[in-house]
């Protein structure tokens, strides 16, 4: 069986040391190892499949765009082959078709409308429009990225009617981005609510901002009741 090959394979790399606390009782240590693509579809009997160059790229963001390959086309993957009992990858193929019969047409049809999209769109790209698009990314984008603090403050100031600015470095040491009405604040992204270790010793008004494709949707703590909680800047 595979899974025996695979664990024969392991033991070759593996030596008995005595554990220093206790002789009696053996340890195993693991020594670093590299298993290449190739030898892992080997072991498993799996044909490795070739690809002309830059194939993949492109039918892989046709993937994304489509989404050819999420769990509603072809299933939790990740779950499947936790609930798969067979051993070879021969039952893992059949035993998955047999359970999505249409998943793979279903894929292959949302990825290739998709790659006729980005036929027609890559006929469009021409040097002047490359130039525009890194002009873009350069200019404008970095530049916003890099100023969003400052507009959030702007506009609070102007649906507030109160003066606002950006904190000076000795103040940012303080971990404060800025100044509402001489209210100290933190400006983070929303993802910032998800992290586990936050600085509870700090008594700080934080700002969350959730930045979109085409706006900012910013929360505002309930003492600023003046405007509305959630406030979208175009």
């Amino acid at each position: 069986m595979e899974s025996n090959n695979f664990i024969r394979f392991l033991n070759k790399f593996q030596q008995i040391k005595f554990s220093p606390e206790n002789k009696n009782i053996l340890r195993w240590e693991l020594l670093k190892l590299v298993l290449k693509n190739e030898e892992i579809y080997k072991l498993f009997n799996i044909k490795t499949t070739e690809f002309p160059k830059y194939t993949t790229q492109i039918m892989n963001l046709a993937n994304q765009n489509s989404q050819g390959t999420r769990p509603k086309v072809v299933g939790q993957l990740s779950e499947l082959i936790q609930v798969f009992e067979g051993e070879t990858f021969e039952d893992w193929v059949s035993w998955y078709e047999k359970t999505h019969p249409t998943a793979i047409s279903n894929a292959v049809s949302r990825i290739s409308k998709m790659v006729e999209n980005l036929k027609k769109a890559i006929q469009l790209i021409d040097d002047e429009m490359i130039e525009k698009w890194v002009k873009d990314l350069v200019h404008n984008k970095t530049f916003f990225g890099l100023k969003i603090q400052n507009i959030i403050l702007k506009k609070l100031a102007e649906n507030l009617q109160v003066k606002t600015r950006l904190a000076t470095p000795e103040e940012e040491s303080n971990n404060i981005d800025g100044f509402i009405d001489k209210i100290p604040v933190q400006i983070k992204p929303i993802t910032y609510k998800q992290k586990s270790a936050l600085p509870e010793e700090i008594n700080i008004d934080i700002l969350y901002y959730d930045k979109k494709k085409d706006r900012i949707n910013f929360e505002i703590p309930d003492k600023f009741y003046k405007i509305k909680k959630q406030t979208t800047l175009f």
